[in-house]
């Protein structure tokens, strides 16, 4: 089902912001992050927008890639958890997929499966993060043992950051020269810059970049400035208006009853709520923007409908759309008052939400 909410996903922004994830890394190629659906924009649309720019893509999982090639994409698949399993190993031979490796069992299939390939290969180094990726001592003897398997074309290194998005924390540096300690005198490639990194980590740039959430317009950075990075809102969410309340002062709104009206006043509702992926968290206060007019939030987020403050939004009607976030509302802003990150709120947009693609 379909409800009246909408978001419009801004390809010109995707790519503006694309670009300046290459501008800013120099010579590194990028490979695009569009696993969980592009960030909740659209695998395919993201995808097919960024293949001319983007060296490759960068996803979770095989299902997530096999939608990639199914749709006709070409280009660099590379599969961030790699696989689990002899089937999955067949399958991304079959798709021509590249293989992060990050667990001993994954390197005992490639040794049992000599009869696949060739796969090109991305091994990942635990210099931090602590999640997925081998203990960097063992490089040097992972990089002998894969070198020698037929199956395996080529061989890459990775990393990935706990906290480039502390622009003050050293701790980056000090994953950095893990990495490069362990990696000294072998050959191949490297990546390490997710988003954080591109913009406030230039050692790391190395020959492959990771743009992941700054390619969908938001802020890698904690407490961070989209705007102040150079990059633009892609997603623009926003739903109508379908009813305006006259209460009275002393009136409270709302499941919980969490907000009093401190004065008689106009209180209207929106037809948009956690069942449709706008964050039930959000707090009284949380911006949103009606006839060119910022207003808030007031009263709890219920699963259809959230209630807006009229005060001083000059004459509105039913009908009228209200901003989410996008142009207007910053998704980091809304994602502060909520207790999350932008990353969440993209993501969790749900499919009763429409979607338009358009080039503004």
């Amino acid at each position: 089902m379909i409800r009246s909410a909408h978001a419009v996903i801004d390809l010109q922004a995707l790519s503006h912001n694309l670009a300046r994830a290459k501008q800013a890394a120099g010579n590194s190629q990028a490979l695009a992050v569009v696993k969980a659906d592009a960030y909740g924009h659209g695998l395919i649309k993201v995808a097919e927008t960024l293949a001319g720019q983007a060296e490759g893509m960068a996803v979770a999982c095989l299902p997530e890639a096999q939608v990639l090639r199914k749709a006709g994409y070409q280009g660099r698949i590379v599969l961030l958890h790699g696989v689990k399993n002899a089937q999955e190993q067949e399958a991304a031979a079959e798709f021509g997929l590249d293989l992060v490796l990050h667990e001993p069992y994954q390197l005992e299939l490639l040794q049992e499966m000599n009869s696949l390939g060739p796969l090109d290969i991305w091994l990942k180094l635990d210099t931090g993060m602590h999640r997925l990726g081998f203990p960097p001592h063992q490089a040097t003897v992972l990089y002998q043992k894969l070198t020698a398997l037929p199956v395996v074309r080529s061989l890459r290194f990775m990393t990935h950051f706990a906290d480039a998005d502390d622009r003050e924390s050293r701790y980056t540096q000090t994953q950095m020269d893990s990495f490069d300690q362990a990696t000294r005198g072998l050959e191949g490639e490297q990546s390490c810059a997710n988003s954080a990194a591109i913009l406030g980590h230039p050692q790391s740039h190395r020959d492959w970049i990771r743009p992941g959430i700054m390619l969908y317009g938001a802020s890698p950075f904690v407490s961070g400035n989209a705007e102040a990075e150079g990059l633009k809102p892609v997603m623009h969410l926003s739903s109508p208006l379908i009813a305006i309340q006259a209460l009275k002062k002393g009136d409270t709104i709302g499941y919980g009853r969490t907000w009093t009206c401190p004065e008689d006043m106009n209180v209207g509702v929106v037809a948009i709520g956690y069942g449709d992926g706008y964050p039930r968290h959000a707090t009284n206060g949380t911006p949103v923007m009606i006839n060119n007019v910022l207003t808030q939030l007031v009263g709890r987020v219920s699963m259809d409908l959230v209630t807006i403050d009229l005060r001083a939004t000059g004459d509105v009607e039913i009908g009228m759309p209200v901003q989410l976030w996008g142009d207007r509302v910053a998704a980091d802003e809304v994602a502060s008052c909520s207790g999350t990150i932008a990353y969440e709120l993209f993501c969790s947009v749900g499919e009763r939400v429409r979607r338009e693609y358009v080039k503004v």
